[in-house]
């Protein structure tokens, strides 16, 4: 059976307003945008273009983008159950290191080159929230999605050819977090993709296909944390009814499995592949928005 609420404050209409249309979707609908938002946060494809495009083919309203990054928290619960010895062991070895001012440990260099790298999109996010979170947005038009995929698709193409790809991750030091720092603030941009932004520049400093993918998820986590906190309390001030935040935790229940299992399949793909699929996706996938927008077949 299909349960759908309807929110009874800040519905769209007003620019100023946060966008709840979410809050009136169908539990069928949002477990299936929860299952495309955690396949689509965790592969180099943006989650954000996938979020505008099933509403758009569903006949959905765009959920807006606090929803969508309230429901990266979903990411966030696979990376951290993903990726749980991993933290444990870096977080002790960093703790060691600064109890015996070992400041030259690798494993301190990395948690701060982690920490550090989440900065530029926490300044990005502050800067562009009140042009983000508006009910539509000309940032989350399918247009600029479209142009965004195409060039991601171009960046991550020179990456993949040109990329030494003989880094490991106990080679990766502070200034890879503070580079592919930059490279995640770039993916505000609607279409641009966090995972396939730092992938990407991973890919050009070097790194192992595995690596770059394994760095990338982990540097994201600071930033989820801090995306998912804001929106939450955005929503909150907006008004989301109890019925709204019930709808959303369907849908974050939906997108935990699926961005585990697309962690899973990730990481294995790219230890014996290249990203050429993803290439050619990002690319097929924004050249067909921009057509369909311009004959008309979807709307902006």
């Amino acid at each position: 059976m299909m349960l759908s609420f309807v929110v009874a404050s800040a519905v769209c209409g007003n620019g100023s307003e946060v966008n709840l249309d979410f809050a009136n979707f169908s539990w069928i609908d949002v477990i299936i945008l929860g299952v495309v938002q955690g396949i689509t946060e965790l592969l180099p494809i943006s989650s954000t273009a996938h979020l505008r495009i099933v509403p758009t083919l569903l006949g959905l309203k765009d959920p807006g983008s606090a929803f969508s990054a309230a429901m990266q928290l979903a990411s966030l619960t696979a990376v951290l159950v993903y990726f749980w010895q991993d933290l444990k062991k870096l977080t002790g070895e960093t703790v060691r290191a600064i109890s015996g001012q070992d400041y030259q440990s690798s494993s301190l260099q990395l948690m701060l080159g982690l920490l550090i790298g989440t900065l530029p999109i926490a300044v990005a996010g502050v800067l562009l929230k009140p042009i983000l979170n508006v009910c539509n947005s000309p940032m989350r038009g399918l247009v600029v999605i479209g142009v965004a995929s195409i060039i991601m698709s171009g960046l991550l193409a020179i990456a993949e050819k040109r990329g030494g790809r003989d880094r490991t991750f106990d080679n990766l030091t502070l200034w890879d977090g503070i580079w592919v720092g930059v490279a995640q603030a770039f993916a505000l941009i609607p279409g641009v993709s966090r995972s396939g932004s730092t992938l990407t520049a991973g890919l050009f400093l070097g790194m192992e296909r595995e690596t770059s993918a394994r760095f990338s998820f982990l540097l994201g986590l600071p930033a989820v944390i801090l995306a998912g906190a804001i929106e939450l309390h955005t929503l909150t001030k907006a008004g989301l009814s109890t019925a709204g935040w019930l709808t959303l935790l369907v849908g974050l229940i939906s997108a935990s499995i699926s961005a585990f299992a697309a962690i899973w399949g990730l990481l294995r793909y790219l230890e014996k592949r290249s990203t050429w699929i993803f290439v050619f996706y990002r690319f097929v996938m924004g050249l067909f928005l921009i057509v369909a927008v311009m004959a008309g077949w979807l709307q902006n």
